[in-house]
């Protein structure tokens, strides 16, 4: 994936009141950084995050973290968090397979959406529902492991629905046509807008682990 560069961007972001700038240090502790013990909610590939804001928003007894591994991107959401206080709102900026090191058995729900396909067979495992990466959550959940996804690619959708299955994933909730699926309680990412735009179905899953 190639982006360009925004200027001033490392600036904004080690500048941001939004930001942990060294996430590691709070592994097992992020509560701390809310002062209150609400439920986490992690959103993974937060692009330039409409979704995880809205949902801060909408949902101030949540605690919700948004993680974008891209300055260019994660810049984005900060510009759009300018002159908005949200207490209940944090950002990282990280890789998803650095999640283990950041949380320790704190994170009630993760969101997946959108996120790479990875369609070469041989990147499976790249691919953030690949039972390697559900393992890698084993660890940060507290409680019942929790995982809502959506996504335009078919390919990723059946693949996820056979990780979450063969690793004790039960469904919840699913749709193969999101917005005919009357879901009136909806938050879109940028992504999704383009894509509904187009007239592509959004495929739409809740699972919990067994």
């Amino acid at each position: 994936m190639r982006l360009k560069n925004v200027k001033g961007a490392k600036e904004k972001i080690s500048q941001s009141s939004y930001v942990i700038l060294d996430p590691r240090q709070h592994r097992g502790k992020i509560a701390q950084l809310f002062e209150n013990q609400n439920p986490i909610y992690i959103e993974i590939g937060m692009g330039k995050g409409n979704f995880i804001i809205e949902n801060a928003k909408r949902y101030p007894h949540i605690n919700f973290i948004g993680i974008e591994k891209y300055d260019s991107v994660l810049v984005r959401a900060i510009e759009k968090l300018e002159g908005i206080e949200l207490s209940n709102l944090k950002l990282i900026r990280m890789d998803a397979t650095e999640i283990e090191e950041v949380f320790d058995h704190e994170v009630d729900t993760i969101y997946l959406n959108f996120s790479d396909p990875w369609p070469k067979a041989r990147h499976s495992d790249r691919r953030l529902t690949s039972t390697k990466f559900l393992k890698r959550y084993d660890s940060i959940f507290v409680g019942t492991p929790h995982i809502v996804m959506k996504t335009d690619n078919m390919g990723l959708f059946e693949f996820s629905l056979q990780s979450f299955s063969q690793y004790g994933y039960v469904i919840e909730e699913i749709s193969l046509d999101l917005y005919q699926s009357l879901k009136t309680d909806n938050i879109p990412t940028e992504y999704e807008l383009k894509f509904h735009g187009r007239g592509m179905p959004i495929y739409f899953c809740d699972v919990r682990k067994k």
